[in-house]
């Protein structure tokens, strides 16, 4: 993008519609596949004859890719075009798609899932920095609150459209969808300006860093996976400690690389890093819930793919109402309140689904948890990812947002390997009723603490700019991955 205030949107202008629609469906309908999955994964498991783990492989295959490659979508982003990247991952996703919606066994769709991540890999940091470079300075808070909580609807739909699919026609339904959106994508994303692109193109990008974070998530992510499963065997546990290893290295590349694939002089800046600790802290503790709960609310609770998945629409009508004002509130007053009291709620509303349980009743039950854990997140989401982008160069936008994403990812893909495992639900194909339920109420005051913990950290790191002044972040020296400018 030239950067030049020619080339800036406005929210509310038929340029920032058009930007922010393309935007919000492309990320939302990689988030899409996240929840719509866990909706269908008691229906794939019957259908594929898949046990637990291979379920837990069917959700953290398409996260592993994609926590993997994020940090290498995002440079190529800031170096061909974040437009660019953002149409190749959706062409890519929805091919990705159609090869899951055919898949003929567990092991086959475990496979295209992974293909799905790189897709998703590939769009969804640009979808993100595009807001940063596309939009005015004092209404990129506006747009990504928009971002989040539109991006949050399409997301939350998900439970509701692919237990409706489920129910009415097949699981395998819920990956064909993706092909229209992606149509839909690829045309809006026609509209969106080009960001500038840096003249040595992908030359000299840090293949070998790339390689060493997918190799290191990799096998750090079997071996939680698997390890409870199967009482952790040497191979499990050597996979595992050969995985924290090979990150170690990854790290020590980064440090040591004239251009690499993450300029760890981003993390001099004390908001970036304390920012990305909440993120890590907290996300943990949602994956792992939104994980749980579709499963307890159909194995235990008695209610249909349908009912489960609506049930979340609570949770897309709040974010939708109160994502944008609170990413404007966050820019007003600054992002410490709005991320100390956001996780604290959320952590709140996870204790109340400690109630959940068999014969659940929504109104009683579930309703109640799901406002206040809708609340919360409203409160959360915006601030943290307005505040982690902003704390970044703009020319490093791309790198910055896959960064945050991939903490959220990573957060997530150790969620769902650990946290059942510490409720004691992971070593059965089909646990019985009272087991899973049992396991749930463990799972969920874990989550809620962990969200607790989020808020604190939030408070005794993260300032507001707005009346704590924070020295700029010092332009990486060893990393020019674009010109200055954009």
């Amino acid at each position: 993008m030239s950067g030049g205030p020619s080339t800036a949107v406005r929210m509310g202008t038929v340029d920032g519609r058009r930007v922010l629609a393309a935007t919000i469906l492309a990320s939302g309908m990689a988030g899409l596949d996240m929840t719509v999955v866990n909706v269908a994964l008691p229906r794939i498991g019957r259908d594929l004859h898949a046990g637990f783990t291979s379920l837990q492989w069917v959700v953290n295959a398409y996260a592993l890719t994609l926590s993997s490659l994020l940090l290498l979508g995002g440079a190529l982003g800031d170096r061909l075009g974040r437009r660019r990247l953002l149409v190749v991952g959706t062409v890519w996703f929805a091919a990705a798609s159609v090869g899951c919606a055919v898949a003929p066994s567990s092991g086959v769709l475990i496979g295209m899932r992974g293909l799905q991540g790189i897709g998703a890999a590939l769009l969804m940091p640009g979808s993100l920095a595009i807001l940063e470079s596309v939009f005015v300075v004092e209404d990129r808070g506006a747009a990504v609150g928009a971002w989040s909580g539109l991006g949050g609807v399409a997301t939350a739909l998900g439970p509701v459209l692919g237990g409706w699919l489920v129910q009415s026609a097949s699981w395998r339904w819920v990956f064909i969808i993706n092909a229209p959106l992606a149509v839909v994508v690829v045309w809006l994303a026609r509209g969106i300006p080009e960001t500038e692109v840096d003249p040595r193109g992908a030359t000299g990008l840090d293949a070998l860093g790339a390689a060493l974070a997918a190799i290191g998530l990799g096998g750090a992510v079997f071996g939680l996976t698997e390890g409870p499963a199967r009482h952790w065997p040497a191979l499990d546990v050597a996979l595992l400690v050969a995985g924290v290893l090979v990150l170690a290295a990854f790290v020590w590349r980064e440090a040591h690389h004239e251009d690499p694939l993450v300029p760890l002089d981003l993390f001099n800046n004390r908001q970036f890093s304390a920012t990305n600790l909440v993120t890590f802290i907290v996300y943990a503790a949602l994956s792992g819930a939104l994980f749980l709960l579709p499963l307890v609310l159909q194995r235990v609770s008695g209610f249909s793919p349908v009912k489960a998945g609506s049930s979340l629409l609570p949770v897309t009508a709040v974010m939708l109402v109160l994502s944008a004002r609170a990413g404007r509130l966050a820019q007003r007053i600054g992002p410490r309140l709005p991320m100390t009291v956001g996780p604290i709620v959320v952590g709140g509303g996870l204790l109340l689904e400690t109630r959940i349980g068999a014969h659940a009743s929504y109104l009683t039950d579930v309703l109640p948890a799901l406002l206040v854990f809708a609340l919360g997140l409203s409160l959360t989401v915006a601030p943290l990812t307005a505040t982690v982008l902003g704390a970044a160069p703009d020319r490093l936008a791309g790198v910055a947002s896959a960064i945050n994403n991939d903490v959220a990812r990573t957060a997530g893909l150790v969620a769902v390997a650990v946290l059942p495992a510490i409720a004691g639900i992971s070593t059965a194909a089909a646990l019985p009723a009272a087991t899973l339920a049992h396991g749930f109420r463990v799972a969920m005051t874990v989550s809620a603490g962990l969200c607790a913990l989020g808020g604190v950290v939030s408070l005794l790191t993260v300032t507001d700019p707005l009346h704590a002044h924070e020295p700029p972040t010092p332009e990486p020296t060893r990393c020019p991955v674009s010109q200055p400018g954009g």
